[in-house]
């Protein structure tokens, strides 16, 4: 045990005296070497631990001999042996008893360096936890003796006993996230479930009513052999107006009606710890909604923070004042203390964890360090508030541990300073202050950071003056502002903003987002003043805020985020289709924000399956995977617009979360359509890929185009295990249009994808999933070469490891077999020349279709992989510009050849991307200012050199596509539209 000063020497010895004038336990105790730097410690500092020390020798003589975890598993274990049917007296002294005992092990444990801070609330909440449960049954018991209620179990340990009696207890606060302090309250919440077996209707509610005040009173009654834990229920729905037990359904009324941000902070830490701990489990499912929700809720910072002033206004006389302190000062609710630590980490976890399970720990350690691995909070900063979590809280336990009060307020009076500066292992007060500033001036800052120091919301330099909205008429100074500004209708932008102060649309007809609205304002206009067609770009804006049900919650993303602002100006500047697709789907905006497409070497969506696990049916879990896609398809998007992500990274991202979301819901869709119709013995469904998304070019928009295979053991006659029979072909072509289903579905976010299944054996004549005996069969006998060039981008996304394993040998034996070149190169060019003929190029801006344009280079790489598969495999890449690249290593194009083509695929998937985002299907030869722009700089980037108007962009396009056109006329075939039959 480390040495440590000794504040009351005196004291320290009187307790060695007492203990040596006692029985032979007590005597050995004194006379233990071992023993002395600890007794040291408790006399020296504590007299409450003095007292219990005596009294409780053995169990310090056991921790001594065997260990703190073994001396705190002697103190509980008559809480699981004993039998709760003993009387009211003798149940309130075995509670005592094992309180006594558990808590000198705890603080022993502690103050001998045995264990570290979690360990000790841990121990502490589980002592709580068996004295609650022990007590419950007994209680349960005699309501069941009165006919009162009915148990199922009316023997047993205390678990046994009160599984299925209706009765829920959830632990909250510290007890809920086992971080209960050495002298804390129990945080409770009781509810009781009327559809329980155990629920007597003639007696109803009351016989619950009645067991949680006889619960408060056992535990906290104070006797000669103390108390148990003082209990409060204050953390139950409206308790000024409910009893102390209330309904299941009630507490769901009230939480999904009139719950608020700081119920839903609490309920983070909320757990079953005695009662039927199923049932709890169940309630808690049913409140994740309301606790995590979907979207991100910038508007719980404001509101969790009113609760940190109101602390401050109401207490700051009991030494939680606004200020840094030290004598007198509240280290848990004063400034720089642990509340701010818990609510920065409550706050984030409110705002992110709707998204990510992975974030929604329960302690606030595990919190801060969830939230630093996810990119939530700077690492940095979750050290500095976990260092100082630690050190407070150890602080309070001291403070706690001298007389056994539940306090967290430091003495004003100096020598009582220094015994908790000694306590806490210092020299003297001094220097226990200076490290405690340290830790509170820390915590301060990070707290303010994220609650007080408002973002920069003004205008940049030189762009002040009069923003005034108010009335009906213009403010001639307003729009003078505005004009130097950059808007050059002024009089309608003036128009425009006031009737959103006004409140005409929706979403700023509350006061709260006119508030936001207003604080926003200048970096608002500014922001949108920037754009090359600002009026464009706020109108743009305008008409999100009319599709919106509700502002506060948009505007508080905005508010509380203001490079997010910026952002959004210059996506409504750029992307008029962006725009819509953002009106349509305001939600999505949150994707800017979550930066979540997976960078490199890491996974998309990797929090969707948590989610899907804990969805509470399949309507559930599609409208966690649409959100989820439909953020980060648009942040994909934004990224590739904003030219932070090139095409080649834009398209593989796009694929890898078209990748994830179709893998992630198979499993659900298949758990479900089995609750219905069993499975089919051996059975398995595996989806393959092909198009953009199988050769990971998926552009915006892109459908998904996908065949559905599947197998089954060969002797199986139908499914098994359900309510319904379905034999193997019905069973999987009916989960097949299930699946389907599941990926288009529309829901609050949108669809998801569009799902093409053309590409399936003998195209939509053919069945919607294929047996893989039968695809083999069509592969390997029927397909015309178009399909086979459709195969070379074939890609397993998703089904068992057997059956996916099995499909990509059968793609690539279909590949690989032996060709006629000359035949399969004039299929090529003649499929060319059809589809030149029956799909025109539609407009100037047609790239996909043109001649020489993106579907030429395809066909190349394709057909030449087709042709050459079987003597040159290493063809069989997939992505284009991997294929081409192959060919020209294997010889088969020349190295600048396929340099060449490479670089024309590039330019045409970038073109059509950006098309796609900015001004959709464009048939005009002229485009929009700023698509023009944009097109004429991405295609600068890529040729490596100026274009500086549209006449070059076109002769720079033209080049592109003369060379394609030779390239495909060299290795393919010449063709024309005119000669195609």
């Amino acid at each position: 045990m480390p040495e440590s000063p000794i504040h009351d020497p005196a004291a320290a010895a009187a307790l060695r005296a007492r203990l040596a004038e006692g029985d032979a336990a007590r005597q050995a105790l004194a006379q233990r070497p071992d023993a002395q730097a600890l007794l040291d410690r408790i006399g020296g500092h504590s007299p409450f631990l003095s007292d219990l020390a005596v009294g409780e020798a053995p169990s310090l003589i056991r921790l001594l001999d065997r260990g703190a975890e073994d001396a705190m598993a002697c103190a509980l274990e008559p809480l699981s042996k004993a039998d709760p049917a003993s009387p009211r007296e003798a149940v309130a002294t075995l509670l005592r008893r094992a309180k006594r005992q558990g808590a000198l092990v705890a603080a022993a444990a502690d103050l001998a360096g045995m264990w570290s801070l979690d360990r000790v609330t841990g121990a502490l909440s589980d002592l709580a936890e068996n004295a609650i449960e022990f007590a419950c049954a007994h209680l349960l018991l005699d309501a069941h003796r009165r006919g009162q209620i009915r148990l199922p179990r009316a023997k047993g340990e205390p678990r046994a006993i009160t599984r299925g009696s209706g009765l829920i207890v959830l632990g909250m606060g510290k007890l809920g996230g086992r971080e209960l302090n050495y002298s804390s309250d129990i945080d409770l919440m009781l509810l009781h479930d009327p559809d329980s077996a155990a629920y007597h209707e003639e007696h109803g509610a009351a016989p619950y009513v009645r067991l949680a005040r006889d619960l408060v009173r056992l535990m906290e009654e104070r006797t000669g052999e103390g108390y148990v834990f003082r209990t409060d229920l204050r953390l139950r729905p409206d308790p000024a107006a409910t009893p102390l037990c209330v309904s299941v359904p009630m507490a769901l009324t009230y939480y999904e009606s009139l719950g608020q941000n700081w119920e839903r902070a609490a309920m983070i830490k909320a757990r079953p710890v005695a009662g039927d701990r199923p049932a709890g489990d169940a309630f808690l499912k049913e409140l994740r909604p309301f606790v995590w929700r979907r979207h991100l809720d910038f508007a719980a910072v404001a509101d969790i923070h009113s609760i940190k002033r109101q602390i401050h206004r109401h207490k700051g006389e009991r030494g939680a004042g606004g200020t840094i302190a030290v004598a007198g000062h509240d280290v848990k609710l004063g400034r720089g203390g642990i509340r701010e630590i818990e609510f920065t980490a409550q706050v984030l976890q409110l705002i992110w964890g709707g998204r990510d399970p992975a974030l929604r720990d329960p302690t606030t350690l595990g919190a801060l360090a969830a939230l630093a691995g996810a990119g939530k909070m700077d690492r940095r900063a979750a050290a500095d508030l976990a260092d100082a979590y630690v050190f407070l809280r150890n602080t309070e336990h001291r403070l706690q541990m001298v007389a056994d009060r539940q306090t967290h307020r430091l003495p004003e009076a100096p020598e009582e300073l220094a015994r908790i500066a000694r306590f806490m292992g210092y020299p003297d007060a001094e220097t226990f202050s200076a490290v405690l500033t340290e830790h509170q001036l820390r915590v301060q800052s990070h707290y303010a950071s994220m609650f007080e120091a408002a973002p920069r919301l003004s205008a940049s330099e030189g762009e002040g003056g009069s923003l005034v909205f108010t009335g009906v008429e213009d403010d001639p100074e307003t729009l003078e502002t505005l004009r130097g500004m950059g808007f050059r209708d002024p009089s309608s932008v003036a128009a425009m903003v006031r009737g959103w102060h006004h409140g005409r649309p929706r979403a700023t007809r509350s006061e709260r987002a006119r508030e936001l609205l207003t604080e926003m304002m200048p970096a608002l206009l500014a922001a949108f003043a920037r754009q090359r067609e600002p009026e464009a770009a706020l109108a743009r804006l305008d008409s999100l805020l009319g599709r919106l049900a509700a502002g506060v919650q948009f505007l508080s993303v905005l508010h509380r985020n203001p490079r997010l602002l910026v952002r959004l100006a210059g996506l409504l500047g750029a992307a008029p289709t962006l725009a819509d697709h953002l009106a349509r789907r305001p939600a999505a905006l949150e994707g800017l924000l979550a930066g979540t497409h997976a960078p490199p070497g890491e996974k998309p969506l990797a929090t969707l399956p948590a989610l899907l696990r804990e969805a509470r049916d399949l309507d559930d879990a599609l409208e966690a995977t649409r959100r989820m896609v439909v953020e980060r398809m648009f942040e994909v998007d934004a990224a590739a617009l904003e030219g932070r992500m090139d095409a080649d990274s834009a398209g593989e991202c796009r694929s890898a979360v078209s990748d994830a979301a179709v893998s992630a819901l198979l499993p659900a869709v298949q758990a479900d359509f089995a609750r219905r119709f069993g499975e089919v013995p051996g059975g398995g469904m595996a989806v393959l890929a092909l198009g953009k998304l199988g050769g990971r070019e998926m552009l915006p928009a892109s459908d998904l185009d996908l065949i559905l295979i599947y197998d089954c053991d060969p002797e199986a006659e139908g499914s098994q295990g359900g309510p319904r029979s379905l034999a193997p072909s019905e069973y999987f072509i009916r989960l097949a249009h299930q699946i389907v289903a599941a990926l288009t579905a529309p829901g609050a976010e949108g669809r998801a994808f569009e799902v093409d299944m053309r590409l399936r054996p003998s195209g939509n004549k053919g069945p919607v999933a294929v047996r893989l005996a039968s695809f083999q069969r069509y592969h390997a006998e029927e397909a015309w070469t178009w399909e086979r060039m459709a195969l070379t981008r074939a890609r397993v996304i998703a089904g068992p490891t057997a059956l996916s394993r099995a499909v990509r040998d059968a793609v690539r034996s279909a590949l690989t077999q032996q060709r006629d070149v000359e035949a399969v190169l004039a299929d090529a060019a003649a499929m060319r020349a059809r589809l030149l003929r029956d799909l025109p190029p539609d407009g100037p801006w047609d790239i996909k279709g043109m001649q020489g344009g993106l579907t030429e280079v395809e066909f190349i790489a394709q057909a030449m992989s087709v042709a050459h598969a079987r003597t040159h495999p290493r063809l069989l890449r997939g992505t284009t510009r991997e294929v081409l690249r192959a060919l020209g290593r294997e010889g088969l194009l020349d190295e600048r050849e396929a340099e060449t083509l490479i670089q024309a695929e590039r330019l045409w998937r970038t073109l059509l991307s950006l098309l796609r985002l900015t001004v959709g299907k464009w048939r005009e030869a002229a485009l929009p200012p700023t698509a023009e722009e944009a097109m004429r700089d991405v295609a600068g980037a890529l040729v490596g050199r100026e274009i500086p108007d549209l006449g070059t962009l076109r002769r720079v396009m033209e080049d592109h596509a003369s060379a394609v056109q030779e390239s495909f006329a060299r290795r393919i075939g010449a063709f024309s539209a005119a000669s195609a039959k």
